[in-house]
């Protein structure tokens, strides 16, 4: 079966603590699974605005097989967790520009990252090896290079445009981080809770596994501006001021997210049917 992923986004994430996810996801954007593995999740790049250059790293998403529905949230995770790990490396790479001698940034930054992302893919082959045949070679996709000025150091691929690698939070490798909420800040304000879409997919074709890894991703990332917007808004407004200004406006933008995901499993396989349900999202206090 498919993977919901998690590109299920990793991704695309997690999405990942909330105040945490949030920085994360500004350093990225994060494309943004699979964060290296952007939008496309083509074995892409998680693009930073300084002059360094970017990190990139072989997409895992697209390589995966079919993930049984029983793996799909944890498959996610990680899918996620890749784009997080990618995401900081990016902005380790950017606050230390000019330190340590010409292997600082293999060995203090590549180096380590590519020690974690075997951590992590291996964690994906060992949840879809439960329930199926585990993914074999998956070690081979966890060393990254370093592009800078549009080309690639150490062998790697030229960098992707900034278009592709800022979309929507699309960091790629997207995953549904849980998307059950709480991916916020919490505090007084209290935190939004959405019910988690991931876990309601069924068996994702391989061909729609990518674009539903983005979307999950995407979900992550709606929910993460929404519990942001929560914090900053705390005391605005008259009593309905967060439905009618911040859960309202998410549930709307999970209807069309869901809607997408339905559609891109629905190309090759049979359509899944009432994801709308899962929209609407609530305030914990």
């Amino acid at each position: 079966m498919s993977r919901a992923l998690p590109k299920y986004n990793k991704r695309r994430v997690a999405v990942i603590g909330g105040a945490a996810a949030l920085a994360l996801t500004g350093a990225v954007v994060v494309n943004s699974a699979l964060a290296g593995e952007t939008s496309g999740n083509s074995g892409t790049n998680a693009r930073t605005l300084a002059s360094p250059g970017t990190i990139s790293c072989p997409d895992v998403a697209s390589r995966l097989p079919a993930i049984p529905a029983s793996a799909q949230a944890e498959v996610a995770r990680n899918l996620t967790l890749l784009d997080t790990q990618i995401a900081e490396a990016n902005k380790r790479l950017v606050e230390t520009v000019g330190q340590g001698g010409p292997n600082f940034v293999q060995n203090a930054i590549l180096g380590p990252l590519e020690d974690k992302r075997i951590a992590t893919v291996n964690r994906i082959a060992t949840a879809i090896g439960r329930t199926a045949e585990k993914p074999q070679g998956l070690d081979a996709l966890a060393p990254c290079t370093l592009n800078t000025g549009g080309g690639a150091v150490e062998g790697g691929a030229a960098a992707p445009s900034a278009t592709a690698t800022e979309a929507a939070g699309d960091t790629g490798n997207a995953g549904d981080t849980g998307n059950a909420g709480d991916t916020g800040e919490a505090g007084a304000a209290g935190t939004i809770s959405c019910p988690d879409v991931a876990s309601r997919l069924p068996a994702i074709p391989a061909s729609a596994q990518a674009e539903v890894a983005r979307n999950l991703t995407l979900l992550d990332t709606q929910i993460a501006e929404a519990n942001k917007r929560l914090v900053e808004t705390v005391g605005q407004g008259g009593p309905n001021f967060v439905q009618n200004a911040i859960l309202g406006p998410l549930e709307d933008k999970r209807i069309a997210t869901v809607n997408r995901i339905a559609t891109a499993i629905g190309r090759t396989a049979e359509k899944p049917q009432g994801l709308d349900a899962l929209a609407p999202c609530t305030l914990n206090q």
